[in-house]
């Protein structure tokens, strides 16, 4: 997952969950901020980050938030941004060989992230990008989703039809040291995922390599459920 055009600012605000107010080159920009989520530890007036230029003059904003620098650490906030790597990251291998891939495939009541065969049974891929880290480690979600409960849900349901079910989160950042369901913030969404474990839903997490101008899939990372 690459990016072009990137310059680096310095946060000063965030109006809504839409725009930011970031200085750039000495002047105060209007940005677009590619995750609708809190990120209130992220977002924090002063921090350094790096935003794309936009290419189409006719946009309200001319940028996009992408990146933020956290201390010494580098996360990538842009929600787009799991599953394009995921997509490289399934192309590449990163679950062995895979045929008829395809993203947005609706199955029952859900609709899942990728489909695809691998060694000779249809499978479903759901993915959650994680930005939410405090000491190196990492929370999933950083606000309550519905939505989310029920994709775990239907991927239960799929595995008891004979699919291959999998959970992939991608984490936005490097050198974490495990993942957690967030329960105080969303206590549905951790039991779900417990329930997906134990239904056969296979829980996968991979951490990233972030620069300014790329994130992609790196290594795996623990998820503790207990």
């Amino acid at each position: 997952m690459r990016y072009e055009n990137m310059e680096r600012g310095r946060f000063l605000a965030r109006p809504n969950r839409f725009i930011a107010r970031v200085e750039l080159n000495g002047q105060v920009e209007t940005v677009h901020v590619k995750n609708t989520g809190r990120c209130r530890e992220l977002l924090q007036p002063g921090a350094d980050v790096w935003c794309q230029r936009a290419g189409n003059p006719a946009r309200k904003t001319g940028y996009d938030l992408i990146t933020v620098h956290k201390g010494e650490r580098l996360i990538n906030m842009d929600s787009q941004a799991p599953n394009a790597a995921a997509m490289e990251w399934l192309r590449s291998g990163g679950l062995g060989p895979v045929d008829a891939l395809r993203a947005e495939t609706v199955h029952g009541d859900s609709r899942f992230d990728f489909s695809f065969t691998r060694a000779g049974v249809p499978c479903f891929l759901e993915v959650k990008g994680v930005t939410l880290e405090e000491g190196g480690i990492c929370a999933f979600p950083d606000a309550p989703t519905v939505r989310g409960a029920k994709h775990l849900r239907g991927l239960v349901q799929a595995a008891s039809e004979g699919f291959g079910a999998y959970v992939l989160f991608v984490i936005q950042m490097a050198d974490v040291h495990y993942l957690v369901p967030n329960d105080a913030t969303d206590p549905d969404f951790g039991a779900a995922l417990r329930e997906a474990a134990a239904g056969g839903v296979k829980v996968l997490a991979m951490d990233c390599a972030v620069t300014p101008e790329e994130m992609v899939i790196r290594r795996p990372v623990e998820v503790r459920l207990v």
